[in-house]
């Protein structure tokens, strides 16, 4: 079999359990990620004091200063739009529809179910924690449904992660540094954006963050060995020389 395989390729690296061995990688470093979200979910869920009070603190001093501000309301609305629901289904269509154009099955499957099962775990954490969102007497916009975990930062780590996964192999070095700075601005000025209009608090976003990347890393943990299995079946397959 290794006579069969060329060493340098991807499938080289899953037969020799080199793709397996990042994997267990990717496992140790979301262990670590997980922390932060556990952590947030447990001292919500206890409503503790201190957490609540900064949350309470930051929500008041970024409304009324938002009061006052119609310019930076409006910017915020713009953040806030592009990380909508609506926006990310936009992108995933789009984006899955090329894939399968250019015959990318595989690449296409791990796009939509990353997003679409990204929204499905956010919305059972919502419905399992039940936090009320923040209360302010004019309200910006009035958002349905639980506040814990923040769903626009959540796919806004998610959905910025699978593009670049999907971009950045194809571009330039100065063009990858580009599309990260983009991504990292796009992501935290999404995320400020839901406590600047009073539809999250910080810890419900940082949560967010937390979750959409604990998932993002799990979903290409498993990708990674299963988007070259046809290529290790071929490998494996073919006559020693």
């Amino acid at each position: 079999m290794s006579d069969a395989v060329d060493r340098s390729s991807p499938a080289a690296g899953v037969a020799t359990g080199r793709d397996w061995q990042r994997s267990v990688t990717f496992f140790v470093v979301l262990g670590i990620l997980v922390v932060p979200f556990l952590l947030l979910l447990l001292l919500v869920s206890d409503k503790w004091g201190p957490l609540a009070a900064a949350d309470q603190g930051a929500r008041d001093e970024l409304h009324v200063f938002a009061l006052g501000q119609p310019w930076f309301v409006a910017v915020m609305r713009t953040f806030s739009d592009s990380g909508s629901s609506l926006a990310w289904q936009i992108v995933t269509v789009i984006v899955a529809l090329v894939l399968l154009v250019r015959r990318r099955w595989r690449l296409a499957a791990f796009v939509v179910v990353t997003i679409a099962a990204s929204s499905l775990l956010n919305s059972a954490v919502k419905a399992t924690v039940n936090r009320d969102r923040p209360a302010v007497d004019q309200p910006f916009v009035n958002e349905p449904g639980a506040s814990f975990p923040s769903g626009h930062s959540q796919a806004a780590i998610v959905g910025y992660g699978v593009l670049l996964l999907i971009l950045l192999p194809a571009l330039s070095r100065g063009w990858r540094r580009a599309a990260v700075v983009l991504a990292v601005l796009m992501v935290v000025g999404i995320g400020f954006s839901r406590v600047a209009l009073a539809a999250h608090f910080v810890s419900d976003v940082l949560a967010g963050f937390a979750l959409g990347a604990v998932w993002l890393g799990l979903r290409t943990a498993i990708f990674r060995p299963w988007r070259h299995i046809k290529e290790v079946r071929t490998a494996i397959a073919a006559p020693p020389t």
